[in-house]
């Protein structure tokens, strides 16, 4: 039996999205199994394929994507996580885990996330769509219930504008990342 710790890395549209290689990388290199789900926007700016290479794993591009067993991949997926990372976050990626929308393979894993499993998000977006009301209310709902955040940071958005909403360093996220698989997770209190 396989002690590595299981991530789920799901990774949104944000031309940050090529960083996530990276922590990919990183995150394999520490013993960590990485399964890697990329939304369709995600797809947008970068393949599957260094994610397959980097994590030795098939790719889950699509809800339906299915491997040789009787289980939804999503469902075995949310089964086995030990830590659902989201690098990059977008806004509309962050208001779909805040509100229970589940109607892609990432939202649906990130709402039948087994109970045991933590959640980091990292988000990265044009400052003013960070800093909107809308984005700041979804953010504390979801640290109301347990979600941790990363970022962003302050810097030279690709948008052009000077302002905070920059993916936070990839080391640092796979550092915190590593962090967190290493605490308990508190017994949820029932009733």
């Amino acid at each position: 039996m396989s002690t590595a710790k299981n991530i789920v890395l799901g990774v949104t549209g944000s031309i940050a999205a090529y960083k996530a290689a990276d922590l990919t990388s990183q995150l394999a290199k520490q013993g960590c199994e990485v399964r890697v789900v990329l939304t369709a926007d995600a797809l947008r700016f970068i393949t599957a394929v260094p994610f397959q290479t980097l994590s030795r794993h098939p790719v889950v591009t699509d809800l339906y994507d299915e491997v040789d067993e009787w289980q939804p991949t999503h469902i075995k997926l949310a089964d086995e996580a030990d830590l659902l990372l989201i690098a990059p976050a977008t806004a509309n990626t962050i208001a779909k885990l805040a509100h229970g929308i589940a109607n892609d393979a990432l939202s649906c894993i990130a709402l039948a996330l087994n109970p045991r499993a933590r959640i980091l998000v990292a988000p990265a977006m044009n400052g003013k769509m960070w800093l909107h009301p809308a984005t700041q209310q979804n953010v504390a709902t979801l640290r109301s219930r347990g979600v941790g955040f990363i970022g962003p940071e302050e810097g030279l958005l690709s948008c052009g504008y000077e302002g905070l909403g920059r993916l936070w360093p990839v080391d640092k996220v796979a550092e915190r990342a590593m962090e967190l698989l290493r605490e308990r997770r508190p017994a949820k209190r029932r009733g």
